[in-house]
């Protein structure tokens, strides 16, 4: 290989990516981010378009997020309460994701380990 030339960069196994763990507070801020601008951004529609008359409405968010109403103020308060919720259900949901990926590497690695040596204590 000549001083020029560069050996190209190993890609990880993508098998072994599927087993690393998720970053909760990143899980958490993206899925927050998400769940805030949706609410936001319905809101912010239903001020320019109002539902039909007996259509859905959203005001129904009011009952879970202290201060939401179909207002400006309204919809910073949902975009609050929403990233909040959001993000708490996102990093829940990583840290439930990384508790079952361990337990169950774990449970693999052991089963291995003892296929592996079970005719151990025959050869003694």
């Amino acid at each position: 290989m000549t001083e020029h030339q560069h050996a190209a960069p190993r890609s990880p196994d993508v098998g072994l990516l599927f087993f690393a763990p998720i970053h909760k507070r990143a899980m958490g801020l993206a899925v927050g981010i998400v769940f805030g601008a949706l609410v936001f951004g319905v809101t912010v529609f239903h001020l320019f378009v109002p539902p039909p008359h007996g259509g859905p409405s959203i005001e129904l968010l009011s009952q879970y997020f202290y201060g939401y109403a179909i207002s400006w103020s309204g919809a910073l308060a949902g975009l609050f309460w929403a990233f909040v919720t959001g993000f708490t259900l996102g990093w829940f949901g990583a840290f439930v994701r990384n508790v079952v990926v361990a337990v169950s590497v774990f449970a693999l690695r052991t089963k291995a380990e003892l296929s592996r040596t079970a005719g151990f204590l025959d050869h003694i």
